[in-house]
């Protein structure tokens, strides 16, 4: 849904027309699903995830504003719901559908799977943050823009990169570790730097 189109439906219905409101919950649904999915590692607390993110974008419409995508500005809200979920349970691990595959040694952006992870890559993003998750998923899983996932997160795009690029090597290492290798054995036979901080 291009920009101008997701505009036009939400002026639409905050003038009134609330059915229109369905076009735009069919559009984000199921990528939503799948970024709450990776986020509380539950497909039940994910789709109810979403239920409620949508009712707070809902409610919320009125304040959104135009000069700021509606893509980062739903995701921020489904970003802040998810964080609220982990707290309020005290969890310290979700799933991912991405690992890095050390044969290749490619970056963790290209390495992204459809399927569910198995345990070695719980146990590796359980290894994060839940910051250092939800930037993993927004840029590798969800694609999104750096420029758009400062406006989410309120921090610049290079502090971000940077982010990124560290939570990456950290994942490669927890993820090369819960498989039992050792994680500079298989950077030096990749020919990579070592350095997992």
């Amino acid at each position: 849904m291009e920009d101008e189109t997701i505009h036009h439906t939400i002026r639409e219905v905050r003038d009134g027309n609330l059915d229109k409101f369905e076009r735009i919950l069919l559009h984000y649904q199921k990528r939503l699903i799948l970024y709450c999915y990776h986020m509380l590692g539950s497909y039940p607390e994910a789709e109810d995830g979403v239920q409620e993110v949508f009712l707070k974008a809902y409610r919320s419409l009125s304040a959104y504003r135009p000069d700021v995508p509606f893509t980062a500005w739903l995701y921020k809200i489904a970003y802040h719901h998810c964080i609220d979920v982990i707290r309020r349970r005290k969890l310290s691990k979700a799933l991912s559908l991405f690992y890095q595959d050390e044969r290749e040694y490619r970056p963790v952006d290209q390495q992204i799977e459809a399927k569910f992870p198995d345990e070695k890559v719980q146990r590796a993003m359980a290894m994060l943050s839940a910051e250092e998750r939800s930037l993993l998923i927004l840029r590798s899983v969800e694609e999104l823009s750096y420029q758009d996932i400062s406006l989410m997160l309120h921090q610049s795009s290079t502090r971000l990169r940077k982010k990124y690029e560290r939570s990456a090597k950290k994942f490669r290492k927890y993820y090369t570790e819960a498989k039992g290798e050792d994680y500079y054995a298989v950077l030096q036979r990749h020919g990579a730097e070592r350095n997992p901080s």
